[in-house]
């Protein structure tokens, strides 16, 4: 018999948590889930799935506006600003019934207990209940997932206004008629969108010179135009110095190159990054490693105390739904069947879901050149796909990193629709050692997105078909045509 309660104790019960402990129960272990408010966590709740469904309503009113373009008779286009957080509200409760009530946990065996925890040594935890009662409890092994918070920055006079960060944003009942939003990455981007879409005045600020600054450059610059076309107003290189209360909501101080000005919004959202739910886990008692950024671990998911492990959000590394849930594959699979896994760190997809959505995978072109990389750039324009052209999204642009003679996948970044399904195909491909040519040679239904994917890989074969080997071709069998204009090392077939 064990001398611990429990074979495995997993502390949170977001995404990082419950797939941890769904892994750990399907592999025998006694396991006990602690959290102190919902199961879901930040994707359920006031992430991913919230803002999603935001993001859909966006885009369905804006496809109402274009209706006409597909022939249709102009309509209304009301909008039920209440009935939208409502309908926001509803998805995301039903997400929760689905695949986050704690009854789905208890029926596989799982202990799920209410509570926030903190360590007493490094194989006991002190849960402390809501009711003001405590209870000790020890495992084997122990997992950290508790997520992350919204970060918001120490600026003169913020603790005088009421603010939104992604945990308050999909609380509100009303649409603000104008909106400042703090920061131009992802979630400041995708929300941008949103509610422009729904007919907020959107102000956008950062400090730096472009938005979603870790993405292709010639990328973003698309996503920008398309945004400040639909009403987006951004305020970059610029610096946020103060926010003020004022009767009908907040005013900002920005400075830019040396030069005051002042913008005024109904509401402000801070978009500034997460920070890791540390603090009231006591990791001092347990001789837990940890920084600012989070829990400091390894490849294998495990901290410095090799039975105690830390997934997801809580570790600093990666900040995505999808690789909480690989890390917690890693973590499980080493520290309960002691089977060898690392993080695969070289094939991490992300996505910004706006519209057109932006996906990046592997090395950037900016990495690869930085680091002396030889490599080819093989593109393909979303006007150039038929489904695209058919569904009116001919904005975009495939670009894939590459090995010239090998056709070795190195990175790829992508801007269009359905950009997020795309790069899963490349994903798919990298993972696995499939280069562009077997990419190119695979079948793909026509028409579709996924088939702009493989034409982007087709490109090449076009790459290295030389006049001189066209040439050879000729004389060899005796063809009679004529050979392409291979002047253009860019030309697109």
């Amino acid at each position: 018999m064990s001398k611990y309660e429990y074979d495995a104790i997993v502390i949170g019960g977001g995404a990082a948590g419950l797939t941890t402990v769904g892994v750990a129960a399907n592999f025998g272990a006694k396991t006990a889930m602690i959290e102190m408010e919902r199961l879901g966590g930040d994707c359920t709740w006031t992430g991913c799935i919230p803002s999603k469904t935001l993001l859909k309503a966006a885009s369905v009113m804006y496809e109402t506006k274009q209706a006409e373009s597909f022939g249709f008779v102009s309509g209304s286009s009301e909008l039920d600003p209440k009935r939208i957080m409502q309908h926001i509200d509803e998805v995301r409760r039903e997400v929760y019934r689905d695949a986050d009530d704690p009854k789905i946990f208890e029926a596989m065996g799982i202990d799920v207990i209410e509570g926030t925890a903190r360590f007493e040594d490094d194989h006991s935890l002190i849960v402390s209940h809501k009711n003001g009662d405590e209870q000790t409890i020890t495992g084997k092994y122990i997992f950290i997932c508790t997520g992350a918070k919204a970060f918001v920055p120490q600026l003169k006079g913020v603790d005088q206004i009421e603010y939104l960060t992604n945990e308050s944003l999909f609380e509100i009942d009303q649409l603000p008629e104008s909106l400042i939003i703090v920061g131009a990455g992802p979630v400041g981007i995708e929300m941008s969108q949103g509610f422009a879409r729904l007919g907020t005045k959107v102000e956008v600020i950062d400090s730096g010179p472009e938005i979603l600054k870790r993405d292709d450059p010639e990328l973003t610059q698309i996503v920008r135009d398309q945004l400040t076309g639909e009403g987006v107003h951004f305020y970059l290189n610029s610096q946020l110095k103060e926010v003020r209360k004022f009767t009908e909501g907040v005013t900002v101080i920005l400075e830019k190159e040396g030069s005051e000005s002042e913008r005024t919004a109904q509401k402000i959202l801070f978009a500034t990054g997460r920070k890791a739910n540390i603090h009231s886990l006591s990791l001092d008692r347990a001789g837990v490693k940890y920084s600012d950024n989070g829990v400091t671990v390894n490849d294998k998911c495990r901290t410095n105390k090799r039975h105690i492990y830390a997934v997801g959000d809580v570790t600093g590394r990666y900040q995505f739904t999808h690789m909480s849930e690989h890390m917690a594959k890693v973590a499980t699979s080493n520290a309960l069947i002691k089977i060898p896994m690392k993080i695969d760190s070289k094939h991490v997809p992300r996505v910004t879901y706006c519209e057109p959505e932006l996906a990046q995978l592997g090395a950037s072109e900016k990495e690869l050149r930085q680091a002396g990389k030889k490599f080819e750039v093989y593109r393909f324009p979303f006007s150039k796909i038929d489904r695209a052209i058919t569904d009116g999204k001919t904005t975009g642009l495939i670009k894939v990193f590459a090995k010239k003679w090998s056709g070795k996948i190195l990175g790829v970044s992508i801007t269009g629709a359905h950009a997020g399904e795309m790069i899963s195909q490349y994903a798919l491909a990298m993972r696995n050692g499939v280069s562009l040519r077997g990419f190119a040679d695979t079948i793909h239904p026509y028409p579709s997105y996924g088939l702009g994917a493989r034409r982007a890989a087709d490109q090449w074969y076009i790459r290295n078909q030389t006049e001189t080997l066209v040439k050879w071709i000729k004389r060899i069998f005796g063809y009679r045509g004529e050979i392409p204009d291979y002047s253009d090392p860019d030309r697109i077939v």
